[in-house]
């Protein structure tokens, strides 16, 4: 048996390889959007690619202004799995 760590890549990585197939929905204010674990792991990817394009570094804190749909919970993996810090801003916090 080998020891795994439970990180945010290990979790992608078992549920695109166990789940490929089931459906993440998500509401967003003009659409529900489906999309499979396979989709997420490939759009949680390409997020991080794209961060590190735009000079997002290891131990660099990113910060989130989003509702609670699809794109935060890419986010959410993309942002700790390269690194990063995320820091989720509160967007009802006057």
């Amino acid at each position: 048996m080998m020891n795994t760590p439970l990180t945010l890549v290990v979790l992608i990585e078992r549920a695109e390889e166990y789940f490929p197939k089931k459906e993440i929905i998500s509401r967003t204010s003009s659409a529900i959007q489906r999309f499979t674990y396979e989709e997420m792991g490939s759009r949680t990817r390409t997020l991080s690619s794209a961060l590190e394009s735009l000079g997002v570094r290891e131990g660099d804190r990113v910060g989130t202004f989003a509702w609670n749909h699809h794109r935060h919970l890419e986010a959410y993996f993309a942002i700790p799995s390269m690194g990063a810090v995320l820091h989720t801003i509160n967007i009802r916090l006057s």
